[in-house]
């Protein structure tokens, strides 16, 4: 299936064998920390407050709560890989249908995985360049950095996950260095235009705060819930569910209250006129060491975190199109990906483009914990995943009951008011009536009352079945 000798991950979507899910605590710690903490994370703080009119800790605990809502579904769909070494999205072949999980879990992955790549690239770009003019005095082209950037970012992608572990330990310590010596020396500045004692009581300019504050939660968990159907990927080298629970939520508590600070933090000294931080920073200590310090951090922060947007979404384009191979898939997203973080205008208006995406992951997720938390239990029948003939093809390939819900909530979440919070309403919801339908028309829907099984018959091999698909 795999050659280990290689040092390309061979990989793609089947599941990976229990002698090399070897991935310690440690490790996973790290990719999610990594991950938490990049450039997008850090200026969408300082977007809360300047966009949004939040004050410091209004901003922070917007972000903070937001992420960690999002991650109460985003482990729970983790086991997935943990258990069976499998990819999210050949996971979601037992609640979409095998077409189904191809055709729209997979598609919508893709397409989200692709922009948050350019999303990331461009945010680190936008600091780069300003740290580049502070250095150097001249105008650096935004789009020429996130180019050159985007392209180194897309190799490590295509070399595979033991890239990523191996990256990730690299830049770990590095960058909390830099990012806590950052924090310290804003808390400790004393210099003139900004006042540190006066940046932890600004009020913020919003109002009607707590609709603003649901509105920055909602939209930070749409951010983070547009990853749930690839939680598994990021898992299925690890060794228990335990090593997984505490490594996650470690690293996205942790990831997020730094970024979330150091963004809000940044704006708020700045008066609530400037979002991004990596442009303060350089007014306070203009040191060209500590500059370059920076850079580097950009650099490696946003590296990480790029390598999984793309590494995912090849394994999203593998799933749809399975001849192409995770290799191939990648180097897809990676062109795609490159092609449109040469436009800045996709880091404008990040609650707009966060409603869409919640409007498209909020009733998948609902339905995928509805499914496999309710309904199935926490089991899958493997095999199945990949045998057009097995108990996930539903009524051709596709499972009507979760595609009518699908639909339905993509309307639902557009009439739940702002306060409310649309992305924690529409999975409760779509969760709840997808589960009682699929209950009521289990001998009505030919494949249903199988697929709904939650005993699994042994495991068996499953190489034959693949290479059918």
């Amino acid at each position: 299936m795999a050659e280990k000798s290689s040092a390309i991950e061979q990989f793609g979507i089947q599941p990976i064998p229990k002698e090399l899910r070897t991935v310690s605590r440690f490790d996973l710690f790290s990719i999610i920390l990594n991950f938490l903490v990049n450039p997008g994370m850090i200026l969408i703080g300082g977007e809360a407050v300047v966009l949004g009119g939040l004050s410091l800790w209004g901003a922070f605990w917007a972000e903070v709560l937001g992420i960690l809502g999002a991650f109460a579904i985003y482990t729970i769909m983790a086991t997935v890989g943990v258990d069976y070494g499998i990819p999210g999205q050949v996971a979601t072949r037992s609640m979409f249908g095998i077409r189904g999980s191809k055709v729209l879990s997979s598609f919508f992955r893709s397409a989200a995985s692709i922009f948050w790549f350019a999303f990331q690239t461009l945010s680190a770009s936008l600091g780069i360049a300003a740290l580049l003019h502070n250095l150097f005095h001249v105008q650096v082209s935004l789009i020429l950095v996130s180019f050159i950037f985007a392209i180194l970012q897309a190799f490590i992608a295509i070399v595979g996950y033991d890239s990523l572990k191996v990256l990730s330990r690299f830049s770990f310590v590095y960058k909390i260095v830099i990012l806590v010596l950052a924090i310290v020396l804003m808390l400790s500045f004393r210099g003139h235009g900004f006042n540190v004692s006066a940046a932890f009581h600004y009020t913020g300019h919003a109002t009607h705060v707590y609709i603003e504050i649901a509105v920055w939660i909602n939209s930070v968990f749409a951010a983070w819930l547009s990853m749930v159907t690839d939680a598994a990927d990021f898992c299925r080298y690890s060794s228990s569910r335990r090593d997984m629970w505490w490594a996650t939520m470690g690293g996205a508590l942790i990831g997020t209250a730094l970024s979330a600070f150091l963004g809000a933090f940044g704006a708020a000294l700045s008066g609530g006129k400037q979002e991004n931080v990596f442009a303060v920073l350089p007014a306070m200590y203009h040191n060209g060491i500590f500059i370059v310090a920076l850079i580097l951090m950009l650099v490696f922060d946003n590296w990480t975190i790029n390598v999984l947007n793309l590494y995912t979404g090849g394994l999203s384009l593998a799933n749809m199109f399975a001849k192409l191979g995770r290799v191939r898939a990648t180097l897809i997203a990676s062109i795609l990906g490159i092609a449109i973080s040469v436009i800045p205008a996709l880091i404008n208006n990040f609650t707009g483009v966060m409603s869409g995406m919640g409007n498209v992951f909020a009733p998948i997720a609902g339905i995928l914990v509805g499914d496999y938390l309710v309904m199935k239990r926490a089991n899958l029948d493997v095999p199945a995943l990949y045998d057009p003939h097995g108990r996930y093809w539903f009524t051709g390939g596709f499972n009507p009951v979760a595609v009518l819900w699908m639909v339905l909530g993509f309307g639902f979440y557009y009439i739940v008011p702002a306060s409310w919070i649309p992305n924690v309403a529409t999975i409760v919801v779509v969760g709840i009536c997808y589960v009682l339908t699929s209950y009521l028309v289990r001998d009505w829907i030919p494949g249903q009352k199988a697929a709904m099984e939650s005993h699994m018959p042994e495991p068996t091999n499953i190489e034959a079945v693949e290479i059918q698909l």
